[in-house]
């Protein structure tokens, strides 16, 4: 059951956030605050309606079936009506707890992701390389804009190391689950056996922070510059333009060398930078907020495996959630990303409802 009085409540936010801006003398900026907030109210308020008239509805109808003066028609009409009362009031209910549960601030922004092969050598980085094809063809489906921060090439190639940005709408929702350990199962073109190899290469989706999220002291970086080694194919520079760039307080280090110029280094290095030290504070609050709960989601870590794509047999596995669908395929030309998603997003929402008291 959900508290009568948070679902009166958001009946009386829709009605005073309508009368606030039919009047006209909100400032721009409350203006668009207030309509988003009366916009997602709006697609629930019918069924908080419902859902506070329910239980006086529900009354009305069992008076009728219990009254003794009430012919037989009539009490057979109004077990119907009851039956379908609560069955509509069970699927509002439900409505209206994923309404209320905590938003995640970070959904609506834009992503940053970083894959770096993990264990299986060049393997390894092949399957790093495939996998940012398939987040590449699943931003092109979704006209996402995806933009290379920094690329290491492996030999064959595979990628040792690739960062890049992912804009569109919402984006950090419909990637952050795609975070930890990815792995493969599959014969490589290098085995003479036909022997299946296992390796694996890691993933973190990290939100995009802007200057407003996360404000970096410049007394609290260290940043040295060095010569560029030439990662992914580039000729050596002759000049110390490569940067790195540690945040004392927190430890976190990023190294930039991808570009000639050392202030462009910088600019890419501070923005990965910025969204590690938001994902890390975020960590750090989740953390504080949660510490006896994990949730069957898990935590997103690098460190926990989190998928198999398995190529004999055309099966890719989420063990988060235990489902498996035999479209490997499909899923690596970005065909049925949604499925998954889906999949871990309505598991992630059950979890959580648990919690709602």
């Amino acid at each position: 059951m959900i508290p009568i009085n948070k679902v009166r409540d958001l009946i009386s936010k829709h009605a005073l956030l309508e009368k606030e801006l039919s009047t006209g003398e909100i400032d721009k900026k409350k203006f668009a605050e207030k309509s988003k907030e009366y916009s997602d109210i709006n697609d629930i308020v019918n069924e908080a309606k419902d859902y506070s008239s329910f239980e006086s509805e529900r009354k009305e109808l069992e008076k009728i079936i219990n009254d003794n003066n009430s012919d037989e028609e009539m009490i057979e009409l109004a077990q119907s009506e009851l039956k379908e009362l609560i069955k509509k009031n069970e699927i509002n209910e439900k409505k209206i707890k994923l309404f209320l549960l905590p938003k995640d601030e970070a959904d609506s922004k834009n992503a940053i992701i970083e894959i770096r092969a993990g264990t299986g050598g060049l393997e390894a980085s092949l399957f790093a390389s495939d996998l940012f094809k398939m987040y590449e063809k699943v931003s092109n489906k979704k006209k996402w804009v995806l933009e290379i921060i920094s690329i290491s090439k492996s030999d064959a190639g595979g990628l040792k190391e690739v960062i890049a940005t992912i804009k569109g709408k919402n984006i950090y929702s419909s990637l952050k689950y795609e975070s930890g350990v990815h792995r493969v199962q599959r014969v490589p073109d290098t085995e003479t056996q036909g022997r299946v190899h296992t390796s694996a290469a890691t993933v973190a989706v990290l939100p995009e922070a802007e200057d407003v999220d996360v404000k970096i002291e410049d007394k609290d970086l260290r940043i040295d510059v060095f010569r560029s080694s030439g990662p992914g194919g580039q000729s050596v520079n002759t000049t110390d333009s490569a940067v790195r760039i540690t945040h004392i307080p927190t430890g976190i280090v990023v190294s930039q060398q991808d570009e000639k110029s050392q202030i462009r280094n910088k600019e890419k290095g501070l923005k990965i930078l910025r969204s590690r030290i938001y994902e890390f504070e975020r960590r750090k609050r989740d953390e504080e907020r949660s510490k006896d709960r994990k949730s069957k989601i898990g935590t997103g870590d690098r460190s926990e495996r989190i998928r198999t794509y398995n190529w004999p047999q055309n099966r890719i596995t989420d063990h988060r959630i235990n489902l498996t669908i035999n479209k490997l395929t499909e899923f690596m030309e970005g065909e049925i990303f949604d499925e998954m998603n889906e999949s871990l997003i309505l598991q992630a929402q059950e979890e959580e409802l648990k919690n709602i008291k």
